[in-house]
C-alpha cells in the first residue's frame, strides 16, 4: 500500500469502500492491529483511519471494547435526508438565478451519458454519473462546497441501497427522467419547479428504504 498519498488516507479510502460496498458488513468487528497487519502499515494510520470512519458514523469506537461497523439507522437515514434537502434547494434556488444555455450545454452531456447507462442496465456508472450530476449543479450555481454536504448525506442511502442491488437496477430509468425534470426546470429558470423536482427526486427512495428496513432489520441498530 502506497500510491504517494499519506497511509492514513490510503487505509481510509479503502476501508470506506469496504464498508459502503457492504464487503464489510454492519457489525463485523475491526482490530487496528489485524488491519495493520493487512495493509503493511503501523498502527497509527489506522488509528486516523479509524477515527475518520467514526466521525462519518461508519465505525463504532468503544475504549476498551472491540470496534464495528456501524448499523444502519432509521433516525441517521431521516437525518441525511432532511440535510440534504435542505441544502439541494438552495442550491437550485441559486442556480435558476444564474442558469443560461452553456450552464444547460454542460448538464445535457450529463444526461447524455446517463441515458446510455441506463440502456446497457449498467448502474455503477449511472450511479457516478449521479453524483457528478448534482455536483455540476453545484458548480455552475457557484455553491461548489455545496455538494460536499450532498455527497457525504448520498453516501449513507448508497450503502443502505447495497442491500436490494435489483431494485437499484430497477430504479434507474427513474433516477435519469428525475434528473432530466430537473434540467428542464433548470432551463427554464422556474425555481418552484425546479424545487418540486428535487422533492419528488429525493422522495423516490422512500419505497426502497421501507422495504429494505423490513426485509434486514438485524442489519440495523436499536434506536
Amino acid at each position: 500500500m502506497d500510491d504517494g498519498r499519506p497511509l492514513a488516507n490510503q487505509v481510509f479510502d479503502q476501508l470506506f469502500d469496504e464498508i459502503n460496498t457492504l464487503k464489510l458488513a454492519p457489525g463485523t468487528k475491526l482490530s487496528e492491529v489485524e488491519v495493520a497487519r493487512r495493509f503493511g502499515v503501523s498502527p497509527q494510520p489506522v488509528r486516523d483511519a479509524f477515527h475518520r470512519l467514526r466521525n462519518i458514523d461508519l465505525l463504532l469506537v468503544q475504549p476498551q471494547r472491540a470496534t464495528r461497523v456501524r448499523g444502519f439507522s432509521m433516525t441517521r437515514i431521516n437525518d441525511a435526508r432532511f440535510i440534504r434537502l435542505s441544502v439541494e434547494l438552495e442550491v437550485l434556488y441559486r442556480a435558476c438565478k444564474v442558469w443560461d444555455d452553456a450552464k444547460d450545454a454542460l448538464l445535457q452531456a450529463n444526461l447524455s451519458a446517463q441515458k446510455e447507462a441506463v440502456k446497457a442496465d449498467d448502474p455503477d456508472s449511472m450511479q457516478s454519473l449521479d453524483y457528478a450530476f448534482h455536483e455540476l449543479i453545484c458548480d455552475q450555481a457557484g455553491c461548489p462546497r455545496a455538494f460536499q454536504f450532498i455527497k457525504q448525506q448520498k453516501q449513507k442511502l448508497d450503502r443502505l441501497c447495497v442491500l436490494e442491488f435489483d431494485r437499484r437496477v430497477r430504479v434507474l430509468a427513474t433516477v435519469y427522467e428525475d434528473h432530466v425534470q430537473i434540467a428542464q426546470a433548470l432551463k427554464s429558470r422556474s425555481t418552484a419547479k425546479a424545487q418540486s423536482a428535487i422533492r419528488k427526486h429525493l422522495s423516490g427512495l422512500d419505497e426502497t428504504i421501507e422495504y429494505i428496513y423490513a426485509k434486514h432489520q438485524d442489519c440495523f441498530e436499536a434506536e
